[in-house]
């Protein structure tokens, strides 16, 4: 498939161009970090990991995946990202195609173009003359080229960043995070919580819990594997097609621990019946899986009802969404490993409060808004003030405006929470069934509502602002005294802004 454009600067449009090996390498790195830092680890491993780029010519920017599947993905979800990311480091890049390995026309490495085709302008004729590549280790050759020739069974890197040590830990994962330190240090016989199934939004820390479980096990001896989706079917799929299905089946159920990230991607019959036969064959003996997905097993409708009833048999655990104060926590672990490498670096607790209240969906926005911090703070040369943050994250921001809440939908939801009438609500009664929850849609309408406080009492019954004011004032008190109402608040929090 191809993205038509018109090339700029002074390449020949009728051969390759000729930038040299070293630097389209390096650039192609560049990319890939940048698609890396933007989508997050769990999808780009899911989707990126295996996408090289083959050459450049002509403009147009040739890339490979192992399997149909992968290059379909791709080319339906992601294809304008990519190129707009090459485009932002070389600007001749104006089309991308993406092929499959293995298939058509062999796989033709990036390499230099001889002298007299150098392009005389422009991003690409610099690439000439660049730096010789970088080296590729066999373990890292194996991963380009998809994994080994019985099923893929070396598994995809564990990230060294990602282990328990570097990761924060708040209210809403601490249960995540205790389940997978057991799980990971386990050494007596059998399988602990089998299996255990981690399920959270994007950016949450799952993904970091599964690379910590992986390093810890390894580190002790265990054999690991840990697999995104897509490469378990990968592996399997390619395991048929060599006909070494039968030795792929038996080194994977040979493993002590095997690590399955987005399970909510595996598709195919066939391929979704070697999974369930895989995790049964595993649990029965007493080797420990854990799974992670963006659902609970209950809710994974592609699966097979067996394989999810299996799968929801083991220990569950949904890591909750990032409170304000973990939020602060990981901003504050994340801007002082960059002030390491960065000692001028500086940003105040004012700012860090400001963008941990601005930006709330998730790890991975954080982790954009510190780099944002940072290109402001190094390019400009000026220290990050508070409208540097702002500028900084806008886009952050603008992109997750939350709802619009209704005062009614406040009431109706908390009514319905506590057993309670919208009318009860609003009525003058004063017994403790209905104060609790008047006071906390009270609450909720001051924090999740830009109306005013004589506005909230207008539409409580009539009531007067200093009512709602004390209010919000007692709930505020209880939440941070009783930890089941502060869970309990939130909750309602979600569902409304759902």
């Amino acid at each position: 498939m191809r993205v038509d454009g018109n090339v700029a600067g002074g390449d020949d449009n009728n051969g390759r161009n000729s930038g040299g090996a070293g630097e389209i390498a390096s650039a192609w790195a560049r990319v890939k970090r940048r698609l890396r830092a933007e989508l997050g680890e769990d999808v780009f491993a899911s989707w990126f990991a295996r996408l090289e780029l083959q050459d450049v010519e002509g403009g147009t920017a040739r890339l490979t995946v192992p399997t149909r599947f992968l290059k379909s993905w791709l080319e339906s979800h992601y294809l304008d990202r990519v190129l707009n990311t090459f485009k932002a480091e070389v600007a001749e890049i104006a089309r991308i195609e993406v092929g499959v390995r293995g298939t058509g026309a062999p796989v033709r490495p990036v390499a230099p173009s001889p002298a007299k085709a150098s392009p005389t302008s422009g991003p690409l004729a610099r690439l000439h003359a660049a730096a010789p590549p970088v080296p590729v280790s066999a373990s890292a050759a194996s991963e380009m080229r998809g994994g080994d020739t019985a099923g893929d069974l070396n598994g995809a890197p564990l990230d060294g960043r990602l282990t328990f040590a570097s990761f924060v830990l708040g209210r809403s994962n601490a249960l995540a995070h205790a389940a997978a330190e057991r799980v990971a240090r386990h050494d007596g016989e059998g399988a602990l919580y089998n299996p255990l199934y981690f399920h959270a939004g994007v950016g949450l820390g799952k993904t970091h819990l599964l690379h910590g479980i992986g390093h810890v096990a390894r580190d002790a001896g265990r054999r690991v594997i840990y697999l995104t989706a897509d490469r378990f079917m990968y592996g399997f799929v390619n395991a048929l097609k060599t006909q070494n299905a039968l030795a792929y089946k038996e080194r994977l159920r040979g493993i002590d621990l095997l690590i399955l990230d987005d399970v909510q991607f595996i598709q195919g019959k066939s391929i979704q019946a070697e999974f369930g036969h895989t995790v049964n064959a595993l649990i029965d003996a007493g080797r420990q899986v854990v799974v992670a997905s963006d659902r609970p097993p209950t809710e994974l409708e592609a699966l097979d009802e067996r394989v999810r009833s299996r799968l929801a048999g083991g220990l569950v655990v949904e890591i909750g969404s990032l409170d304000e104060q973990l939020r602060v926590s990981i901003l504050s672990a994340r801007l002082a490993q960059v002030r390491a490498a960065h000692p001028g670096f500086e940003v105040s607790q004012a700012v860090t409060a400001y963008v941990a209240r601005a930006i709330t969906a998730n790890g991975r926005d954080l982790e954009g808004a510190v780099n944002r911090l940072l290109a402001h703070a190094t390019l400009t040369g000026t220290a990050v003030t508070m409208e540097t943050a702002e500028t900084a994250i806008r886009d952050l921001v603008k992109n997750r405006e939350p709802k619009r809440i209704k005062i009614e939908d406040i009431q109706k939801l908390v009514a319905s929470r506590y057993n309670v009438s919208r009318s009860d609500i609003l009525s003058e009664r004063r017994t403790a069934a209905v104060v609790k929850p008047r006071q906390i849609a009270m609450y909720l309408s001051k924090v999740l509502t830009l109306r005013s406080l004589p506005e909230i009492g207008r539409r409580f019954g009539g009531r007067d602002h200093t009512t709602v004011l004390h209010a919000v004032r007692k709930i505020e008190k209880l939440i941070g005294e009783d930890a089941i109402l502060g869970d309990e608040v939130e909750l309602l929090k979600r569902m409304l802004q759902d």
